[in-house]
């Protein structure tokens, strides 16, 4: 029988059902890790794990060992795993990689968005101003993630986004967000509306250049409070 499209053979379980629900728990966890469900560095047992997910050892196993292939978690003794956790320096390479990567689906955008395409992301960025207030974070930084997934769809630059994937860029706002920040970032979402300006303009360079702005602005804030903390925290608005 042929493989369904998007199908991980690493995953699969012997059966197609099986297959299925090894592949449905990796996403639940994989979720759960990039949504900031477990702090850095906590320890994943496997008798929690599979209570949660509904699985058997072997299928938490095979899901784990993908993760950790992946880099989401590392493999420990004992058959227990730990969510990732990043220094300093490694969370500003990602950082700054990111900048080139997401500038090019911007620019790639701008050439090929539909018209849907552009008024989801307008509709974002008229939600992202009515939580830029205080208590507003929360909800703001999932649209935001949202506003960037809609760009990297309105791409159509699989490739690319394959390689924003690996960066494992939502970990590490996870661990190096303030927590003590009430509010978005000032100028986040005027940053947003000038990205979605090049896109509706048909400007790919004016995208890329937007979107580099954009990250670089966050990367410098980051830097700007790592810089006058003894705490390894920062801005999680982008």
């Amino acid at each position: 029988m042929a493989r369904a499209a998007g199908t991980d053979p690493s995953l699969e379980g012997g059966s197609d059902s099986g297959a299925s629900r090894t592949l449905q728990a990796y996403n639940e966890l994989r979720a759960l890790l990039t949504s900031g469900h477990y702090e850095p560095d906590s320890r994943l047992t496997e008798s929690d794990l599979t209570a949660r997910l509904g699985v058997s050892r072997g299928t938490l196993r095979s899901v784990l060992a993908r993760l950790a292939q992946e880099g989401y978690v590392t493999a420990e003794a004992h058959r227990s795993a730990r969510t990732r956790s990043f220094s300093v320096e490694e969370a500003l390479e990602i950082l700054e990689t990111r900048e080139v990567l997401e500038s090019a689906l911007a620019a790639s955008a701008a050439e090929r968005a539909t018209d849907a395409d552009i008024a989801a992301m307008t509709e974002t960025c008229k939600q992202m101003w009515e939580h830029q207030v205080p208590g507003g974070r929360e909800e703001y930084w999932k649209l935001n993630r949202k506003f960037h997934e809609q760009i990297r769809q309105a791409a159509r630059q699989t490739t690319l986004a394959r390689f924003v994937d690996s960066l494992l860029y939502p970990l590490v706002m996870q661990q190096y967000r303030d927590a003590d920040r009430q509010h978005p970032r000032t100028g986040s979402v005027r940053e947003h509306e000038a990205i979605l300006a090049t896109i509706v303009t048909r400007n790919p360079e004016a995208a890329s250049a937007a979107m580099r702005h954009h990250l670089s602005a966050a990367r410098h804030a980051l830097q700007l409070h790592i810089g006058t903390s003894n705490e390894p925290t920062a801005s999680a608005d982008r």
